[in-house]
């Protein structure tokens, strides 16, 4: 049944006792009028409080004076009255469901109406300052505009209480920097008056605190000696001292552990994890791109891997600008404290590796011009040369000239509290996507359960071992690419014998050779003399060997498992590398070996079935059967949609699936993830896309084949372990749809793993 009029003219506080509403009248009360009625409900001195809505002044304007709807009204303003007093002056308040710029500001020291003809006449003291109050919700967006619930616009209210003599002061229910406990100054320097902090402040405060479960400012005044509250709001705090608060709440019997883990905002993580800048209000940014690896870096401009590992060496810090990253610049970005590109999107190469490594990176500045030649970069009007101080910003995608002050990140013991509450509620595992000792140990501190995907071809990336590669890929015979690839064997086991000692029987997921070997071939004229001299070739024969390398459409070329199958002793080399790897480890270290060997970029069941039964094939001829000690299984990566169809079929040859959402993304979109900012802005603001489907993943499209792909890969193989080993496997949101799937692991990059393990225990609870 629909409200009456009169049921929307009701007491929040009233001065002689307990407030009584309805379920229809709580319904309306939002905003600042919430936080009044709860806190008169404990008991705790409130302030006297009456609520109308505007369908009820409205219809208050044509009443009689005498009629009835008029008498509840007045009736009503005396309950703001204490017993034995006269009528105090009125303040007349806003409540809204969210703030909204433009909303009436507080009026107060009204005096109360004299006649009953006053308390409703428009044109008076109190009618005017609801009729202002009522107006200003009509400025800006309708904060009231909700279509799943009854908030319409007439069901705005205004509040109106009892003003007191005594000056008003503004309290923190908890010091915004810290998470303890207030009474705290609005500024957390500054002392409160002695009066607000006392027990009846701390009890106000703790109340408050308790009903809110978030950080309050509540205003209050005094009436003899008590502290009477008179209304609150919730106040941004950074995330230490959400989770400081949370972890009080829980020691003070407030809140359990899984309620602590529910409050806390996955996403706002990286900010303990990463630099931010201190202030930015006053710096106007030179560009904007993407942030695509969070937290905030300066240094000065450099163009190159070589002088960047130069500025390392000497001490100073830099940034490495350019058009794109590629396999050739992995230590430039590692010794680099962030990264600058004119191209490339949320899963582009240099977003990736930044990620992995902790840097900050902005990506897909297209207004980012670099002149090579006189090492200098434009951004806009503005000129900066190498050496020049720059700083970017990997959270928002902003860039600025000058070094901008930072703040560094600061890891509390509360985080590693939450993390280890979230993980008694979490039922997924979570991993970690690197492949060097120097990542795998930052996973591991971050509770990393294992390594998801370490890629195989990131191995490659140092300059003695790119010669190696690249002698391989230029051989004329198989015999010259087997003496290659022969010493590549002893560079990779090295390698894994590390993360295997690292991982300690942990699972290790190792994706075989996947990029196509486009992304080696040298691309300055620089490189290319380089790369012939090592080689022993003539720059004309290398270039034009080199033509016949390279591929119109990478991408979906000669990449994967095709690899594999057309040069079979690149296979053999890894699973050499693999088998003398894990043998260093259990000789060396006495570690257990738990590994994982995954075919990249199948299309079909019989793809898969060749390149296992090699790969069996070569364990029989070393001499290696499944044990206790060394175990080791066969599955691949989903990152093609007909793989995704197939997945019944091609289930039935592994043992497992991992997703690899990026290319998933990327093949089922028809979009290149390098080359989507240029678009992806201009379809979100025409409401053509919900989102960045390579952020957030798209459950229409991309989840649909994910959901297809595990239901008949299961149905076929119920013991088939299901992973999601793509960047969205750190994204809170993603995440909760996966939950759903009943996947058994996810792997992300090293520090989004905390926001993993609490994303999967909030989609649990």
């Amino acid at each position: 049944m629909p409200r009456s009029i009169n049921q929307q003219i009701f007491a929040l506080a009233p001065a002689n006792e307990p407030p009584r509403l309805s379920k229809d009248q709580e319904r309306l009360v939002v905003g600042k009028a919430a936080w009044i009625y709860a806190m008169a409900q404990t008991g705790v001195p409130t302030a006297p409080t009456i609520c109308l809505t505007r369908q009820a002044w409205d219809t208050l304007q044509t009443s009689e004076v005498s009629g009835p709807m008029a008498a509840h009204w007045v009736a009503t303003l005396f309950k703001l009255v204490p017993k034995g007093q006269q009528p105090p002056k009125l303040v007349v308040r806003t409540a809204a469901h969210t703030h909204l710029a433009g909303l009436a500001r507080v009026r107060g020291a009204i005096d109360a109406p004299a006649t009953d003809l006053d308390a409703i006449d428009a044109k008076k003291p109190l009618g005017r300052a609801i009729q202002r109050a009522f107006d200003s919700y009509q400025l800006g967006t309708p904060v009231w505009a909700d279509e799943a619930s009854s908030n319409v616009k007439d069901d705005q209210i205004v509040i109106i209480q009892a003003a007191f003599d005594q000056p008003v002061v503004q309290i923190q229910t908890r010091d915004t920097n810290s998470g303890l406990m207030g009474p705290t100054h609005t500024h957390g320097d500054r002392a409160l008056p002695e009066a607000f902090s006392g027990s009846a402040a701390q009890e106000l405060c703790a109340t408050l605190d308790r009903l809110a479960g978030t950080h309050m400012v509540c205003l209050a005044a005094l009436k003899g000696k008590k502290v009477v509250f008179l209304s609150a709001r919730p106040v941004q705090a950074p995330i230490s001292a959400i989770l400081e608060a949370a972890c009080d709440r829980v020691s003070r019997g407030i809140w359990t552990p899984r309620l602590a883990v529910s409050h806390v905002d996955p996403s706002r993580l990286p900010q303990l994890l990463h630099a931010r800048l201190k202030n930015k209000k006053r710096a106007t940014p030179l560009a904007v791109g993407m942030g695509v690896s969070p937290g905030a870096a300066s240094g000065a401009i450099v163009f190159s891997a070589e002088d960047a590992s130069r500025y390392q060496a000497r001490g100073k810090d830099c940034i490495l600008v350019s058009l794109e990253t590629g396999p050739a610049d992995i230590e430039g970005m590692q010794a680099a404290n962030g990264i600058l590109t004119a191209r490339g999107g949320i899963t582009s190469h240099a977003a990736v590796i930044a990620r992995v490594t902790g840097k900050p990176c902005v990506s897909g500045v297209r207004s980012l011009v670099i002149d090579a030649d006189k090492r200098a970069l434009q951004l806009g009007d503005r000129t900066l040369i190498q050496g020049a101080e720059l700083t970017i910003d990997g959270n928002s995608g902003e860039v600025y000239a000058g070094a901008l002050p930072l703040n560094q990140p600061n890891i509390g013991g509360a985080l590693g509290k939450l993390l280890d509450w979230a993980d008694g509620s979490r039922t997924i595992e979570v991993r970690t996507n690197v492949e060097t000792i120097e990542g795998a140990q930052t996973a591991l501190s971050f509770g990393a359960e294992g390594i998801g995907l370490a890629r195989s071809e990131h191995m490659f990336f140092s300059a003695e071992r790119m010669v190696a590669l690249r002698r391989m890929m230029f051989s004329q015979d198989l015999e010259d690419r087997m003496e290659a690839l022969h010493g590549l064997v002893e560079y990779q086991a090295n390698d894994y014998a590390q993360l295997f000692t690292a991982m300690e029987g942990r699972p290790i997921t190792v994706r075989l050779f996947d990029p196509p070997l486009h992304e080696f071939l040298p691309r300055s004229q620089e490189e290319v003399e380089e790369t012939a001299a090592s080689l022993g070739l003539k720059i004309i024969d290398f270039e034009r060997r080199l033509e016949r390398l390279i591929e119109v459409n990478p991408m979906l070329g000669h990449r994967g498992c095709r690899l594999a199958i057309s040069h079979p002793e690149i296979l053999e080399m890894q699973i050499k590398a693999l088998v003398a790897g894990g043998h260093a480890a259990i000789q060396t270290n006495d570690v257990p070996i738990n590994l994982e060997i995954m075919v990249p970029f199948v299309s079909s069941s019989r793809e898969v079935s060749w390149v296992r039964s090699h790969i069996l094939a070569l364990m029989e001829q070393l001499g290696m059967s499944p044990s206790e000690t060394f175990k080791y299984s066969v599955g691949t990566m989903i990152e093609l949609p007909r793989a995704a169809i197939r997945a019944g079929e091609i289930a039935k040859h592994v043992d497992f699936f991992s997703f690899g959402t990026n290319d998933l993304t990327q093949t089922t979109f028809g979009i290149s993830r390098d080359d989507a900012p240029a678009f992806l802005a201009a379809y979100q603001r025409k409401k053509l896309y919900d989102g960045d489907p390579f952020v957030t993943i798209d459950k229409k499209g991309v989840g649909e084949l994910i959901r297809t792909a595990i239901r008949r890969g299961r149905a076929s193989n119920p013991d088939l372990k299901i992973g999601i080993c793509g960047e969205h496997a750190g994204d809170p949101e993603s995440l909760k749809f996966f939950a759903g799937l009943n996947v058994d692991y996810v792997s992300c990059s090293p520090f989004r793993i905390p926001i993993a393990r609490l994303a999967l225990a909030q989609a649990a609870i």
